[in-house]
């Protein structure tokens, strides 16, 4: 009287019955309770290998103790407790970095990763997206590793099949307040794995004294500043070109006064010369003695400062050509900084179109040959538009200090910088909290760095001069 159908055909069942119901009942497969048992005891035996593999010492602290005062006795597991304890308590008392390298962070990351991220994974990945849902089934993105340093969390995490950073990349906003975090960054720690970098608190609010001058003589990379993660922060001149883009106030001038700064003893011994641009007769004009002849203020005077620069790159291709592919200082053949600050006013905003058009090709030609033969540029500016500069994507290394815009990141950074966590546009303007806070992306890696520079006073610049000055009366090439 009644036919099986598939489920698939039940909706198109039609009765002839008025007020019938057509009721489909699914077959019930009885799984035996042995089976049962089974799988929930493989599950479980896996589970604990699994916690066991990733936490080893959490687990030899339980399970030593309990093993003491089953095979000894509890008097045995306690000594074995209290001794270990003492020691830790007087280890995190007398040597608090020891401690927290070897036992504090590790407790931590074991904390966060039970308590914030593994307690609300499975809802933050379905409602930023990166959860998918297949034939009835939900497929999460993996939490591998949680990693604690005295500033941030770094989260390891294995992508699905078929993702790629930029699915990442474009959430980093709802990872970063979905598990309790100010920002979030992506960088790709290996292939189809991540590691997020959620902040809990900032290391660089405070500001950066000036860089103590060294007696190394060294001509880069420099010390200008600190990095998030605590390491200083060497900024390369010798064989790059650095472009530092940030509205007023954000610090450009730390940047360049720590940069010449690291580079005084150097200049001393004549392996270095120091050629400086200023436009704006204020930030540069404060070391002048530093630079000698080799400064320019007025338009006219920067074009011919430049062209001399190429003059000397030109005669120093067709000296080394054939013979070396690298340049050495030495104080025949010394490094040459071309410092330009507000470079915006020389290239875009300058009335004589004579002069730009001689500044902007003089810049070109330093920029794509001058660092094969010991020539690099550092250029400064507010507006980073490609219209205010051209030839921005001629400098490897960039510089993003606070800006105006989120889209002016990207102009400065490359594209996707703001995506994977440089958020320059978010920088405090208040001098003291963000003055000098930046973000680098350096020519070897597409992973911004954030950063702090030191912050060079005027006393500190007058300090400079004179000291320089009274033990370098000539300085090396004054007057070529």
């Amino acid at each position: 009287m009644f036919k099986k159908l598939p489920g698939d055909e039940a909706q198109h069942l039609v009765t002839t019955t008025p007020d019938t119901a057509v009721v489909f009942r699914p077959a019930v497969l009885h799984t035996p309770a042995i089976i049962t048992v089974l799988i929930f005891t493989w599950r479980l035996l896996a589970g604990l290998i699994r916690l066991i593999w990733r936490h080893p010492i959490a687990a030899t602290v339980i399970a030593v103790p309990a093993v003491l005062c089953w095979w000894a006795s509890w008097r045995v597991a306690l000594a074995a407790v209290t001794v270990p304890g003492s020691v830790l308590i007087a280890c995190g008392l007398f040597h608090r970095a020891l401690f927290l390298h070897w036992v504090g962070w590790r407790l931590l990351a074991f904390w966060r990763r039970i308590w914030v991220y593994r307690r609300h994974w499975h809802p933050v990945m379905t409602v930023s997206g990166l959860a998918r849902h297949v034939h009835g089934r939900d497929y999460l993105p993996h939490l591998a590793h949680v990693t604690c340093t005295s500033w941030a969390d770094l989260v390891t995490v294995r992508m699905l099949t078929g993702q790629c950073v930029k699915d990442w990349a474009d959430r980093v906003d709802h990872l970063a307040h979905g598990f309790g975090a100010t920002s979030c960054r992506v960088t790709v720690a290996r292939a189809g794995r991540l590691l997020l970098i959620f902040p809990r608190r900032d290391p660089l609010a405070v500001p950066l004294p000036a860089v103590p001058i060294l007696d190394e003589v060294s001509v880069g990379p420099v010390e200008i500043g600190r990095c998030e993660d605590g390491t200083p922060w060497r900024l390369k001149v010798h064989g790059t070109h650095v472009l530092v883009a940030g509205a007023t106030g954000a610090g450009k001038g730390s940047i360049i006064w720590s940069t010449i700064r690291g580079l005084l003893p150097a200049v001393r011994a004549g392996l270095v010369q120091v050629w400086a641009l200023d436009p704006k007769r204020m930030e540069l004009s404060f070391g002048r003695s530093l630079f000698g002849d080799r400064y320019a203020a007025t338009p006219e005077q920067c074009a011919e400062l430049l062209e001399a620069a190429v003059a000397v790159m030109q005669e120093r291709a067709d000296r080394f050509a054939g013979l070396q592919r690298t340049h050495t200082p030495t104080t025949e053949d010394p490094f040459v900084l071309v410092v330009v600050d507000e470079v915006a006013f020389l290239t875009a905003y300058q009335s004589d179109k004579g002069l730009k058009l001689r500044i902007s090709a003089a810049l070109a030609t330093l920029t794509t040959q001058g660092r094969a033969v010991g020539v690099g540029v550092l250029a400064a500016l507010q507006d980073p538009r490609k219209d205010v500069l051209s030839i921005r994507n001629l400098f490897p290394d960039k510089i993003a200090l606070r800006l105006d815009e989120s889209e002016q990141v990207d102009m400065v950074l490359g594209d996707g910088a703001r995506d994977r966590g440089a958020l320059a546009d978010h920088i405090s303007p208040i001098p003291a909290q963000g003055a000098g806070v930046a973000y680098v992306r350096l020519e070897t890696s597409p992973d911004p760095i954030r950063v702090r520079a030191a912050y060079v006073c005027d006393v500190d610049i007058r300090d400079m001069v004179a000291v320089f000055t009274a033990a370098t009366p000539s300085l090396p090439g004054e007057g070529a």
